[in-house]
């Protein structure tokens, strides 16, 4: 294996980024990152200019990445492109140094190989990102956290739900911090084995974890979480409603969303409260 791989990266427009990226995966792109405004960049890294997409796309060898560049350029006239090589040991891991570690709380979430830098203070939670959404790195999963954080400190022992629960990162973080019965359920069953294989990792093998639809989970929580998107929530809402003890956190909604996923659940008798925002991310809290 060489020490270098090349990097191209096009900034385009935002309408042509999804068929530039089936192009770039099709032309031989052994990884892909996507940065546009539904998904707010890391503090130093670029961010793509208004109405436009930056994609990066790694290549093993210059002459894969020299023809796909070539094929981009015809197929999208107004792509802007730059061809680097980039000196790294294994380049199948260069999308590591995209994941970061947060602290949040009383708790402290990262990636296996970030852990030796936790701070001895926190509760610390390894989370393997692999295909799953979540590491904690993500606006709406650290707006999520920091309210789990602080429902456990005044609720020891309460029975916690998450819905959409990805790598299993809030269920685990709820068990953690002291909660009693802790629920998680995810369509994707991909999701499901790594949220397992992650609450392994974290000493909480009791945290329930399955593919099961809402009507099939028992009994009610005091704390439910559902960070999934806007329009899944407004689906689920009178399923998620069923599930509420005392209070809800809703997350993965954009600003723009939010007075439609909350008039869904006031519609439901759900009491709004305060949220919270960041950047265009919004949490929705309410209770009972």
């Amino acid at each position: 294996m060489t020490g270098t791989y090349q990097s191209l990266t096009v900034d385009l427009p935002e309408t042509e980024s999804e068929a530039a990226q089936d192009l770039l995966h099709e032309a031989g792109a052994m990884g892909l990152e996507v940065r546009d405004r539904e998904m707010p960049t890391m503090p130093g890294v670029r961010a793509p200019s208004v109405g436009e997409a930056i994609l990066v796309a790694y290549f093993e060898d210059a002459e894969t990445a020299e023809a796909a560049q070539a094929e981009l350029a015809e197929a999208f006239p107004s792509a802007r492109m730059r061809l680097e090589e980039e000196q790294q040991q294994d380049w199948s891991n260069a999308w590591k140094a995209h994941i970061k570690s947060v602290q949040v709380g009383r708790l402290w979430v990262g990636p296996p190989w970030d852990v030796q830098n936790a701070p001895s203070d926190k509760v610390r939670l390894v989370i393997e990102p692999k295909m799953a959404f979540g590491t904690g790195d993500h606006p709406t999963t650290s707006l999520c956290l920091g309210a789990v954080d602080a429902y456990m400190a005044t609720h020891p022992g309460a029975d916690v739900l998450d819905v959409g629960t990805g790598t299993g990162v809030l269920a685990i973080a709820a068990k953690r911090l002291g909660a009693g019965r802790v629920v998680g359920t995810d369509n994707d069953p991909v999701s499901v084995e790594l949220a397992r294989e992650n609450a392994e990792l974290n000493g909480t093998p009791e945290v329930e974890l399955s593919g099961k639809e809402l009507t099939a989970v028992e009994g009610t929580f005091e704390l439910v979480v559902a960070n999934i998107l806007a329009n899944t929530l407004i689906e689920l809402a009178p399923l998620i409603v069923a599930k509420v003890k005392d209070r809800l956190l809703l997350a993965g909604v954009l600003s723009h969303q939010k007075a439609d996923v909350e008039a869904a659940y006031v519609n439901l008798g759900m009491v709004a409260e305060p949220g919270a925002q960041h950047g265009e991310w919004v949490r929705l809290d309410f209770h009972r």
